[in-house]
């Protein structure tokens, strides 16, 4: 059997990475679908091989049969030829582990290696031919059912419950004693397959135990996607920094990443549920390749996912009305819209202010530095920083905002799952008159719906606790910097006066 390869869009290679141009419409054969990242080797009908991304192709299979095959076929009987599951894209039941995700680079231990910026961050997870889905991991493009969590018969309480207390501001999840912090560094590019593919590393500190890890932006997306999966109908998980095909092993493109990644990091930190998931300790604690392998693998096979993880959540506090329960979340609901249309201007009045720092003052800056030899007097104030400024005060609050947009974009995800939930309550009495459910169960529905807003409520307090910590703290610096900008053009007009004598 022979892969052959449709191409869907046309993709440039980059220079000296092993990649191969190919054209829309174009013809190509398989070679290597081993190589990992969202990447497939092929080759072209010149005869030229190279790297491509997987999801410019669309690979079938052309089997071919010979000898043996047409020799039973001239006896009139059938060809006994087949194609393994594996072969035919579909899943093999014998596989639990892509190996090519654990494979290394060409040096010594840094974690487990994986394709680089290529990955799944949009939902698409490339290792789904090689794992088991429950039936209880709901894709995100639709709401989950949040019946799996109102109508199952709940697993007894573990030790990895989720309290929820009355605090001060209302329900509050439970903070650890300490607080963790993650620090993102020294990213440094490897190679794997003996050069053929290069990636960029960097190492993650933890606080709890100031050992570092090693991990590639495959790593860091695989993390997004579990805790998408397993906390994403209670809590907002904001995106991973966009992937990037062509110019990832750029300097600028380099710390930028960098520095968007420690600011995820940060934030999952931060959250007392998150940070404290066994998923996320793994990826910041663990100590060798058996532990990373084992713990991914357990992760996977993770059933409390979805709206399950409300069967973690526990509230020391009364059951709520379904009442109580719909206001509450309509409220919730038209604060993250306002919020997030706020966020949205302010983006763009940072955006605009920035433009118009670079680009008009930039003209005035070259003008300004040429000046007519007939004026009487020297060039004394110049408009550098008014240039540079916006790097020292309006990037900080732009990336926050920019932080905050990706943010409030989850909440109506997760806020559908508790409006889809209230209305299942609400066709309670229906569903009993038409024999679907029990009274029991129907009571239950009320309880578990009154657990859902308690861990609502417990989010959005976390989400106002940090917004105002946030906020605070950028504007600080953001009016700290054009107090000190401001004070320098004072200065440099100073200056400029001094050069004029009375007459």
């Amino acid at each position: 059997c022979v892969l052959q390869a449709d191409v869907l869009y046309d993709f440039t290679a980059e220079p000296g990475n092993n990649e191969l141009s190919i054209k829309e419409g174009e013809s190509v054969s398989v070679t290597s679908q081993s190589v990992g990242g969202g990447w497939i080797e092929v080759q072209n009908s010149s005869g030229q091989t190279g790297l491509v991304p997987e999801d410019y192709l669309q690979v079938s299979t052309v089997c071919v049969c010979v000898c043996v095959c047409v020799c039973v076929l001239q006896l009139g009987g059938t060809c006994s030829c087949s194609v393994s599951p594996a072969a035919e894209g579909g899943e093999d039941d014998d596989v639990e582990w892509d190996e090519d995700w654990d494979d290394y680079s060409g040096g010594s231990y840094h974690g487990d290696a994986h394709g680089d910026e290529e990955g799944g961050a949009s939902g698409r997870n490339i290792h789904a031919p090689s794992m088991k889905i429950s039936l209880n991991k709901f894709p995100f493009s639709k709401t989950p059912n949040p019946d799996v969590f109102l109508l199952a018969k709940l697993p007894p309480r573990g030790p990895d419950r989720l309290p929820v207390y009355l605090g001060e501001v209302g329900p509050v999840w439970l903070y650890p004693l300490s607080a963790l912090d993650c620090v993102v560094a020294d990213p440094r590019k490897e190679s794997k397959l003996y050069g053929l593919k290069s990636f960029i590393e960097y190492q993650v500190t933890p606080s709890t135990t100031n050992r570092p890890v090693n991990h590639r932006y495959k790593h860091f997306d695989w993390l997004y996607e579990r805790l998408l999966e397993k906390f994403g109908s209670a809590t907002p998980i904001p995106c991973l920094p966009d992937k990037q095909v062509t110019g990832r092993f750029e300097e600028e493109f380099i710390r930028m990443r960098m520095e968007r990644l420690q600011a995820w990091m940060s934030r999952m930190c931060r959250h007392p549920v998150v940070s404290q998931s066994h998923v996320f300790q793994l990826f910041i604690t663990y100590r060798d390749e058996r532990e990373w392998k084992m713990g991914k693998r357990k992760a996977e096979k993770d059933e409390l996912v979805g709206p399950m993880i409300f069967s973690l959540v526990d509230p020391e506090a009364p059951d709520l009305e379904p009442g109580e329960v719909e206001l509450k979340c309509e409220q919730y609901s038209r604060f993250t819209k306002a919020m997030d249309d706020a966020v949205k201007d302010l983006q763009n009045v940072g955006h605009t202010h920035w433009k118009r720092c670079t680009g008009r003052y930039r003209d005035m800056r070259v003008a300004g530095s040429n000046p007519s030899p007939s004026l009487p007097w020297e060039p004394g104030c110049r408009l550098t920083s008014v240039v540079f400024q916006p790097k020292k005060d309006l990037h900080f609050l732009l990336e926050t905002n920019n932080e905050y947009k990706g943010l409030l974009g989850c909440f109506p995800d997760t806020i559908a799952v508790h409006k889809a939930a209230i209305d299942r309550v609400k066709e309670g009495e229906r569903l009993v008159a038409g024999g679907k459910i029990s009274s029991q169960e129907k009571n239950n529905m009320k309880q578990r719906i009154s657990c859902m807003s308690y861990s609502l409520q417990a989010e959005m307090n976390h989400f106002h606790s940090n917004r105002i910590y946030d906020y605070n703290r950028v504007m600080q610096l953001y009016l700290q910097e054009q107090v000190n900008f401001y004070q320098q053009i004072a200065e440099k007009l100073s200056q400029a006066l001094s050069q004029f004598t009375t007459l």
